[in-house]
């Protein structure tokens, strides 16, 4: 795959490697013209059982080669979220562009009922965004502003 320069005109180029237990599932791929995510379907042989309260690792099946400058967002799907209270414990997760492992959707169960995961269950959705190039500057003093450190529940 050859790299993309940031800025260009054309698509940055994500690689995909599909693990045996993929096999016939779907290819990662948007529902709609306008979807901003990427489909993920359980890869598991068989049903994972996530109870209330616990947190199960789901495997995708599939291997991503994000290009320098970029990273892929595993992200949770609504649908799940409002209808079964299944969310994605570390919402956002990054998939760095140096990763080169299974990527493995980390599922909550909010609710108050076991949740069965199927082989086939699209269970998340990842998107691909651009990083700014930034640097970190080491400072004396940062700029004051009119919050300052006010932190979490400062604003009511």
């Amino acid at each position: 795959m050859e790299e993309k320069k940031i800025g260009s005109d054309l698509p940055a180029e994500v690689g995909i490697s599909y693990l045996p237990h993929h096999g016939e599932l779907p290819a990662p791929g948007r529902a709609t013209e306008g979807s901003a995510g990427y489909d993920i379907y359980a890869a598991c042989d068989e049903g994972v059982l996530i109870n209330p309260g616990d947190v199960k690792m789901v495997p995708s099946g599939f291997k991503l080669s994000v290009p320098r400058g970029y990273e892929a967002q595993v992200r949770p799907r609504s649908g799940l979220a409002l209808n079964s209270r299944i969310g994605i414990l570390n919402s956002p997760g990054t998939i760095d562009s140096d990763y080169r492992g299974e990527v493995g959707v980390i599922l909550y169960n909010f609710g108050s009922e076991e949740f069965l995961v199927r082989r086939g269950n699209r269970i998340a959705q990842f998107v691909i965004c651009k990083l700014p190039d930034v640097c970190l500057v080491e400072l004396d003093r940062l700029d004051v502003t009119k919050r300052g450190d006010g932190g979490f529940g400062h604003t009511g």
